[in-house]
């Protein structure tokens, strides 16, 4: 029997007005014991299209966690508001933009968000590292109305039909 790692593996993905704080993460949570996959950029363009870093970050999500991976997201931009829809695209991801440490707890515990967006303009690099921090250490609550609920989105998702 093996035992799950201590920490999920972390695909992160920004566009130019995030790469100081993706880079920052990178190393910061890499030194934490976090396996961090970096899906971009690896230079900074002012004029580059995050959606495409963004949306393979998340695809990556979705791979690991359909393979029994324990893996989480990360994507990041001035806002994180168009980072945050890129990702919410793909099938099976629950992307929560967190501005406060209460947001970032509450996607984990109720939401089981599985991706945190934060704008690294709206806040400083200490403060984001910790709402994500904040993100990645927080459990699911696994309480019956967060599933029901999540269920809920899911068969929208895959069906298209809202359920009462």
């Amino acid at each position: 029997m093996t035992t799950p790692p201590a920490f999920p593996r972390v695909h992160i993905a920004t566009d130019h007005a995030g790469m100081e704080l993706s880079a920052h993460l990178v190393s910061h949570l890499g030194a934490k014991g976090y396996d961090v996959v970096d899906h971009g950029p690896k230079v900074y363009d002012a004029l580059d299209d995050y959606p495409s870093f963004c949306i393979n970050a998340a695809l990556a999500v979705v791979a690991d966690q359909e393979a029994g991976i324990q893996a989480l997201g990360i994507v990041l931009g001035g806002s994180g508001n168009g980072e945050q829809i890129a990702a919410n695209k793909v099938s099976g991801i629950r992307a929560a933009l967190a501005w406060n440490h209460s947001t970032a707890v509450l996607a984990r515990e109720h939401n089981d968000a599985n991706v945190i967006a934060v704008g690294g303009r709206q806040h400083t690099v200490e403060e984001a590292t910790e709402l994500i921090e904040a993100f990645l250490a927080e459990p699911f609550s696994n309480d019956e109305r967060h599933i029901r609920r999540i269920g809920k989105i899911a068969a929208y998702e895959t069906t298209g039909r809202v359920i009462d």
